[in-house]
């Protein structure tokens, strides 16, 4: 009966630690996705441990702590500069859907880098990384098939020492 029905008691240290653990990972998720808007530098995990501590987020032991990560972000976003890493990306697409997909693209691209329209449009652009999966899901059935997706980096950052004037 106690083994099929009976519950782990967890004493009060062990759930201190697994909160606190659950913390620190939601805060290097937080760190990893986003950056300064202005600079396009990454936050690092103790700047994102005291801005979630100022906006007193408490932590949910049953929610995975990706969910958790993209609400911190929801939040922090009241308080301080923080934007999700634009993701690059790379579409190759044939000529007659080229111009018919681009205006559709259009309003889910932030950046475009590079654009090439011979026999086939390539264009190389930045994205919010919410928008993946409507893009993808846009090339896939209008080219269906034809078209190609490719994700060039995950996040664009900016890397190195900042240079001062």
């Amino acid at each position: 009966q106690i083994l099929s029905k009976g519950e782990l008691q967890v004493s009060d240290k062990e759930r201190h630690t697994q909160l606190e653990q659950m913390f620190r990972d939601i805060a290097t998720i937080v760190a990893d996705k986003c950056v300064n808007p202005e600079t396009k530098r990454p936050y690092t995990v103790i700047l994102i441990e005291r801005a979630m501590k100022d906006i007193h987020y408490s932590v949910k032991p049953n929610k995975s702590t990706k969910q958790q990560a993209l609400e911190v972000i929801r939040q922090l976003k009241e308080t301080m500069q923080i934007e999700r890493a634009h993701m690059r990306l790379r579409f190759i697409l044939p000529a007659k859907e080229g111009k018919k997909l681009k205006e559709k693209l259009k309003p889910l691209i932030k950046v475009i880098e590079s654009e090439d329209f011979q026999e086939q449009l390539e264009m190389v652009c930045l994205i919010d990384p919410g928008c993946f999966r409507e893009i993808d899901e846009l090339i896939r059935s209008e080219t269906k098939g034809k078209g190609s997706l490719e994700v060039l980096s995950l996040k664009d950052v900016e890397e190195g020492d900042e240079k001062l004037q």
